[in-house]
């Protein structure tokens, strides 16, 4: 069974604050810098060039994959790190239309990430506009899947809302159509039991900034089912995707299975922090994180409904349609957020109107849901919001 208390100490979590934005950026593991430390001086000072082989750092990708690929029902050898969520999208969605020769449609719905759907789009202009990418609303997606889909993209967890599509029902439909399924798990990975095995996923990317806390810009990663590793043919093939890197042929060759997904230079300072964070799940059962995720979320929900009128609840009630988080509407949600960071409630806001909150059980309490309320309550009350610096649009949301 998971030890909350300890999961707790884990993290550095500023005096003062309830850090409920977890879901887009974790807090840092207090393991972190001792790590990267370590990687600073002992292995980049000490072995300059000779730590790639000396300190392995070639190997970091997959070996990190593989503990990632645990998380989310990937047996090893199917998970490779690196680059970023968008780029990873790009390389599963021109693998998949790559497989699917013969058909023209990419279908997302209306709530997924845009990136992703800019990766869509992006692609599309590459290959002279033959390819479509059709949007349906979430609720009508299962619906929309037809033989003229090569490629269905979707995020597991709605970004803005919370809510959660079926993996294994709409893999299972699309197969049925004769369309791959690429799985989005940003919302997903570290936040609730994922099994892209079972669930028959054919790609699965994901980020490892948000709840697996790697840190700001840490490094992506991506999934292709062992039936398909051979056959997807990466579209960005970058050196160290190549069969033979060192050997500097002037011709691409794919490598082996999931390696063919290596791009670039993997980043071995963010990799030693995701290192870091990866430690914690060794002793983490994510059953007992998504049991107390839903209890935390269903928490927040009572209270909120109870002592804040005025904001409406987006986020599914439904235990099997909510992931980790909680968003409402209100038409000051902007300004409201703002006045919460000012009194140590981190959220953050998502156009056109949504206040959503993280619920990250590794770190959050009853008692940090109860006093978030507490202040968005008061803030509520008395218009706190109504101020012009909570109104200014910063870079960041």
């Amino acid at each position: 069974m998971t030890d909350f208390t300890w999961t707790r100490e884990q993290f550095h979590l500023p005096l003062g604050m309830i850090y409920l934005d977890g879901n887009s950026l974790g807090p840092m593991p207090k393991a972190t810098p001792a790590r990267i430390e370590r990687m600073l001086h002992e292995e980049w000072a000490e072995q300059l060039i000779t730590g790639w082989n000396n300190c392995g750092w070639m190997q970091m990708p997959r070996r990190l994959g593989d503990r990632i690929g645990a998380l989310i029902g990937a047996a090893p050898g199917q998970t490779v790190v690196g680059d970023t969520l968008s780029i990873k999208v790009f390389q599963a969605l021109a693998a998949a239309l790559d497989l699917r020769p013969d058909r023209r449609v990419i279908l997302s719905d209306s709530g997924n990430f845009p990136s992703d759907l800019y990766m869509a789009e992006g692609l599309v202009r590459l290959t002279g506009d033959r390819h479509e990418l059709r949007l349906a609303r979430p609720h009508e997606l299962e619906d929309s899947i037809t033989e003229e889909v090569a490629v269905l993209l979707v995020t597991e967890v709605d970004y803005r809302t919370g809510r959660r599509h079926d993996l294994a029902a709409l893999t299972r439909k699309a197969h049925e159509m004769g369309a791959l399924v690429i799985w989005d798990l940003a919302h997903s990975a570290g936040a609730l039991p994922v099994d892209v095995t079972a669930g028959a996923a054919d790609f699965a990317v994901g980020c490892t900034y948000k709840y697996i806390n790697a840190g700001p810009g840490a490094p992506a990663f991506i999934y292709v089912a062992p039936d398909l590793s051979e056959a997807a043919e990466p579209a960005l093939s970058g050196w160290l995707g190549h069969a033979h890197p060192f050997a500097f042929e002037r011709s691409y060759r794919p490598g082996d299975g999931i390696d063919r997904m290596r791009v670039g230079t993997p980043p071995v300072m963010q990799m030693a922090a995701l290192d870091a964070a990866l430690d914690i799940w060794d002793r983490v059962d994510i059953r007992d994180i998504r049991k107390r995720s839903l209890a935390l979320t269903g928490l927040m929900i009572e209270e909120v409904e109870t002592h804040c009128p005025g904001v409406r609840l987006v986020t599914p009630r439904d235990n099997e349609k909510r992931g980790s988080q909680v968003s409402f509407r209100f038409e000051q949600g902007y300004a409201t957020i703002q006045a919460l960071i000012d009194q140590g409630v981190i959220g953050d806001f998502r156009a056109p109107d949504i206040m959503r909150f993280g619920i990250t059980p590794l770190y959050i309490t009853e008692d940090d849901i109860r006093e978030a309320v507490e202040t968005l309550a008061r803030t509520l009350r008395g218009a706190l919001w109504d101020n012009p610096r909570y109104r200014r649009r910063r870079a960041v949301t």
